[in-house]
This record gives structure tokens, C-alpha cells and sequence, in this order.
């Protein structure tokens, strides 16, 4: 057995942890400037997003691995099932990073109505960054969930790595 893959849990939590916690910082830097109406760019501040993707050396990434398993699912037959590596099982291309992307949400702007707001244009619109405040703290709290459910499977695997050591 590859000692490589006892770890794989602690591995796929320690991403899931890694991405939760970039997304809770995004969403702190949208809530932090959901009043922001001139940045240092020029214009209103635009909402921004976590996009995750995984990227392997083994197979072109988390995408190709889906891809083949789908592949071979549908063609399933007994004689695919003998190879030692089992299509869907942790060594089959999960062993490379979770990587992230911040991209900025693009729709419109919100407007309102502030004639002596100093931004105002000539009608007294005022430009307002895209951010809801409700849609944050929806995704923070769902971010701090996911969240605690790594630290549950890392707990979990710990438990069973120590009772697997005292067999």
C-alpha cells in the first residue's frame, strides 16, 4: 500500500479548508466595500468571486479525470473494473492542487438616487457596487459551514488513522 494514500483525506480536506477560507476573505473585501463608489481604478467597486479549478499533472486536470471516468462508465463492463486502478478512486488524477481565481462580477451596477452624493452624475444617480449584502452573508455563512466539515473529516481520518494503529 502507498503510504501516499492514507493521506489523500487529510489532502482533499486541507484543499476544501484552503478554498473555503479564500472565499471568506472575498466575501470580507465585497462586504468591506459594499459603500465604495470610487476605487483607485476609477468607477465603482464590482463584486468579486472565487472560482475554483483543480489542476493535475496526471491527466490535465479535475475536468479530464471527470471526462474519462465518464467515459468509461458508460462503457462499462466487468473486464474495465480489473485494472488495479479503479476509475473514481483517490490515485486516478486527484493528486494534484486546488487552484483559485478571483474574478470580478461584471453586471450592471445598482443606481440610486443621491443628488449630493459627490459621484452623482447629472440626473443625481449615484453608482453602487453590485455586492447584496443578504447574497454574502448567505455565501459566508455556507463557506464557514463547509468549513467546519473538513475539520470534521480531518478529525475523522485522524480517528481512523490512531484506531487503524492500535489493531
Amino acid at each position: 500500500m502507498n503510504i501516499d494514500q492514507l493521506f489523500s483525506g487529510f489532502n482533499m480536506s486541507a484543499m476544501g479548508m484552503t478554498y473555503q477560507r479564500r472565499k471568506m476573505n472575498v466575501i470580507a473585501d465585497n462586504l468591506a466595500n459594499v459603500e465604495t463608489t470610487r476605487t483607485s481604478d476609477g468607477g465603482v467597486y464590482k463584486r468579486k468571486i472565487v472560482v475554483p479549478h483543480f489542476h493535475s499533472e496526471a491527466d490535465g486536470g479535475f475536468l479530464g479525470f471527470l471526462r474519462n471516468s465518464q467515459i468509461k462508465l458508460a462503457n462499462s463492463d466487468a473486464n474495465h473494473f480489473q485494472d488495479p486502478k479503479i476509475p473514481g478512486s483517490l490515485d486516478d488524477g486527484l493528486t494534484g492542487e486546488l487552484l483559485t481565481t478571483i474574478i470580478r462580477d461584471e453586471s450592471e451596477p445598482l443606481l440610486e438616487y443621491n443628488p449630493s452624493h459627490p459621484d452623482a452624475d447629472e440626473n443625481g444617480m449615484v453608482q453602487k457596487p453590485n455586492v447584496n449584502i443578504v447574497t454574502e452573508m448567505v455565501d459566508m455563512i455556507a463557506a464557514s459551514r463547509a468549513f467546519e466539515a473538513n475539520v470534521v473529516a480531518i478529525n475523522a481520518s485522524k480517528n481512523m488513522m490512531k484506531d487503524s494503529l492500535q489493531i
